[in-house]
């Protein structure tokens, strides 16, 4: 199966697994689970967008992921993360070693995609992050399929 038929069965899989369930972190861990599974990325989750426990800044924390441990918190415009959070869209970078503001949560990690999660009144609820151990993993197919299913998520 080439990776557009991969993502095709993915949006069907998850169009079922997520219909009717209401709790968002119930359906980012079911998400995060059948995107890792399916496509076999390094790491696949959610940072939720989320205020400050000492003030009302907002800040990314880690939600429900799938690999190794990672990053707890990242700010506005912080990383690759940070940043689709601040420009509101779909950054795909090919060599993270690239990008000038990239958190190395782990060295393991060489190309990433980080799609912003919109609530239906058009605000960042989260990102849902992808990495994977090889340059230039993502590309269009991965950014128009990802993008297909956080929309589901409002």
């Amino acid at each position: 199966m080439n990776k557009e038929e991969k993502y095709e069965l993915l949006t069907r899989q998850i169009v079922a697994l997520i219909a009717g369930e209401t709790d968002a972190v119930a359906v980012m861990a079911n998400v995060s689970a059948a995107i890792h599974e399916a496509m076999g990325f390094w790491w696949t989750g959610f940072y939720r967008v989320t205020a400050k426990a000492d003030n009302d800044e907002k800040e990314l924390v880690l939600g429900p992921f799938q690999g190794p441990v990672a990053c707890m918190h990242i700010g506005f415009g912080r990383g690759v993360c940070g940043t689709a959070w601040k420009k509101r869209e779909t950054v795909v970078v090919p060599d993270v070693e690239q990008f000038p503001s990239h958190i190395a949560c782990s060295s393991e990690s060489r190309s990433e995609i980080v799609v912003p999660v919109f609530s239906a009144e058009g605000d960042v609820v989260a990102v849902l992050d992808i990495d994977s151990k090889e340059l230039g993993t993502f590309d269009e197919t991965d950014k128009k399929y990802l993008e297909g299913i956080v929309s589901m998520l409002r």
